[in-house]
């Protein structure tokens, strides 16, 4: 039987957890996530528990924030003046906005507070600072 390692290309189903047990994401419903081992381009801790599985074989592991998103950065979240965005935007908390870096490269930000002055905009990744519990099915070694 074939067993997952480092330079590999994978397929694997995966469902999600916050600590609550809440699901924040899951490949239930799709084809497989299909990455090579290694390459960095997963959450270090998802690639790990990866590493060693058996074609069949499920596993469930708890990956500390630390190995996952990284702990929420204070700096990554800025107040900027109502004036400085478009005018057609009413922005609310919770909202989802691209930033354009001027590059052509954009990145989002989630609007955490809204006054009638400025805008609070969040670039940490929604799961920074979060520990995670994913279940993990190794479908296909490539």
């Amino acid at each position: 039987m074939s067993t997952a390692k480092q330079g590999d290309t994978v397929r694997v189903h995966y469902t999600g957890k916050l600590e609550s047990g809440e699901v924040f994401d899951s490949s239930a419903s799709r084809e497989p996530l299909e990455f090579i081992l290694g390459e960095g381009s997963l959450i270090p801790g998802f690639e790990e528990a990866v590493v060693g599985m058996q074609i069949g074989e499920e596993k469930t592991v708890s990956i500390p924030a630390e190995e996952a998103y990284g702990p929420r950065r204070p700096e990554m979240a800025l107040q900027v003046k109502r004036s400085t965005l478009p005018d057609d935007l009413q922005p609310q908390v919770g909202q989802v906005l691209q930033v354009d870096r001027g590059d052509d490269q954009g990145f989002e930000v989630v609007v955490t507070e809204v006054s009638d002055e400025t805008v609070t905009l969040d670039a940490n990744h929604p799961l920074a600072g979060k520990d995670l519990t994913f279940e993990i099915q190794l479908v296909e070694v490539v």
